[in-house]
């Protein structure tokens, strides 16, 4: 287990970089299917696409008091996310992790 973790972390790691570092993580894992790596994988990807998501809801509205919340929302659950893979855990991120690992259960 220890040795998956190991080789998978800067996979994992490299999968919180929103936008083009799932891609980068997925092209990293094409191989040898790390299991680590590709929990983080889906764990980065949702959080890429929730950010894109309410950005874009989020971008209709001139608001600071809207705009902000939404950052912050994302800012926690991305550390969350880096912070896990980092230290070597597969802990879903809060509120939306265990729908990632369901909805991209195909991605690896």
């Amino acid at each position: 287990m220890n040795n998956t973790i190991e080789t998978g972390k800067t996979a994992a790691i490299t999968s919180y970089i929103l936008g083009i570092g799932v891609f980068i993580a997925m092209s990293m894992n094409s191989d040898d299917k790390n299991t680590f790596a590709s929990f983080h994988i889906r764990q980065g990807l949702g959080l890429t696409l929730t950010f894109i998501s309410l950005g874009l809801i989020i971008s209709n509205f001139d608001s600071l008091m809207i705009s902000a919340p939404m950052w912050i929302f994302v800012s926690v659950l991305w550390s969350y996310g880096i912070f896990t893979a980092i230290k070597g855990e597969t802990k879903p991120v809060p509120l939306l992790g265990n729908l990632f690992q369901k909805w991209f259960v195909n991605i690896s």
